[in-house]
């Protein structure tokens, strides 16, 4: 809401409430919002870095906090892989 984007702020609240709805197609939404949040966080540490170093601040602090984000929100989206969320949201897994 920083920025006045209601429709944002919407939208991750409806994804949060899908959640609870324990259908495979959930989990499959909840991945691709994590993976374009993760893809967010790279493109706005990118942004932010040139900024910074444009204007020769330090950056590194900021570099190693936002990709520790970045990589949090896409390991978030590798977790509905797992057997246990598998079996949550009554996923099928192809026999191995």
């Amino acid at each position: 809401m920083r920025y006045g984007n209601t429709i944002g702020v919407a939208c991750a609240a409806a994804v949060i409430g899908l959640l609870f709805v324990r259908k495979a197609w959930v989990a499959r939404v909840a991945q691709v919002v994590l993976v374009l949040g993760a893809l967010e966080w790279v493109r706005t540490l990118y942004s932010l870095t040139q900024v910074r170093i444009a204007l020769d601040q330090p950056y590194e602090r900021m570099v190693l906090i936002l990709g520790a984000v970045a990589l949090m929100t896409f390991c978030s989206a590798l977790l509905f892989q797992s057997r246990a969320l598998n079996e949550v949201y009554g996923i099928r897994r192809a026999p191995t």
